[in-house]
This record gives C-alpha cells, structure tokens and sequence, in this order.
C-alpha cells in the first residue's frame, strides 16, 4: 500500500537547509550525489517507452524531460562547484529549466543522459570528498537569493534535488 504525497510537486518536501551543516550532512550529501546515477537508472528500470513519455504529474514534465532535465541541472551544478571552488564569490547564471526542457535534445532517450550522468557524478563526487574545510566555507552568489551560498549549501541543495526527482519518477511507477 503506498502513501499518498500531498504535494506531488516535491515527493519528499522542500528543501530545508540545516541551521548548522556537519561534516556528516556533507558526507551523508556526496553519497547522495554518487548514488544518483545508480538511483536513477533502477527507477527508470520498469518504466515502459510510454510512461517515459508520460508527466510524472499533472501539468509537469515527462519523465524523459526530466531525466535530461537532471542532466543540465548537474551540469550547471559542477559548473557552479568549479567556479566557488577557483574563483572569489563568483555570481553563478541561472538559466530557464522550463524552455531547456522543451529542446529537441529532451526527446532523446534517456540513456543518453544517464550515461552522461554516471560519468559527471563520478567526477563531481570525487572533487566533493577532497575538500577541505575552508573550501567546503567558499561562497557563490546566485543572483536570485539575498545572501551567497557556501560549497556545503551548494552540495546539500543538489543531493536534495537528485533525492527529488527520483521520488518523482518513482510517483508515476506507483500509480500504474
């Protein structure tokens, strides 16, 4: 029997930024990040072609839009990594996920970007747990949000987003 979502926008609530972050949030966050790959392909697993081409919800995107929607977002995020990581509070560029989402490249199949993400997740982890504590401290500024973010809040945010849409994909599987 499974449980009813509330909110099928966000599966598993908002984001919600700890007061303090630990190292063991930190940790607990790169192995999110590593396990997205993995996550996602066995989610995808027993989807037919014709649920890939469904929205996981009403008015949203189709499962294949959101696994290249992923993609672009973890692209972005190395980027924004990189950047924190070299350079002194950079301002990251926001981009709009809904007309990337309508490009002819989310009509491909979606192996197309797991197989990017297995191979940008890899890396992405692998630069996570060679910080150290400063670097873990330098910030980016997204133009969007009053006050800069640190690497840390950076990397909790997407190991939350890669938590989000699998929970997503794993809503339509339920429901069918």
């Amino acid at each position: 029997m499974t449980t009813a979502v509330a909110d099928l926008r966000y599966p598993i609530g908002k984001f919600s930024r700890p007061e303090t972050i630990t190292p063991a949030h930190r940790k607990e966050a790169i192995a999110e990040i590593a396990a997205l790959p993995e996550k996602l392909t066995a989610a995808l697993a027993r989807l037919s072609e014709a649920q890939l081409d469904t929205p996981y919800r009403e008015g949203g995107w189709t499962v294949r839009q959101l696994v290249h929607h992923i993609a672009d977002s973890h692209l972005n995020a190395i980027t924004r990594l990189k950047l924190a990581l070299t350079e002194e509070k950079p301002t990251i560029r926001p981009y709009d996920e809904k007309a990337w989402a309508e490009l002819p490249d989310t009509s491909l199949d979606v192996a197309v970007s797991v197989d990017l993400l297995k191979a940008l997740h890899t890396r992405w982890a692998t630069v996570l747990e060679s910080l150290d504590d400063a670097q873990w401290q330098r910030l980016l500024q997204h133009p969007e949000e009053p006050a800069p973010w640190t690497v840390e809040h950076l990397t909790l945010i997407y190991a939350w987003h890669s938590k989000h849409h699998v929970a997503h994909i794993k809503l339509l599987e339920q429901h069918d």
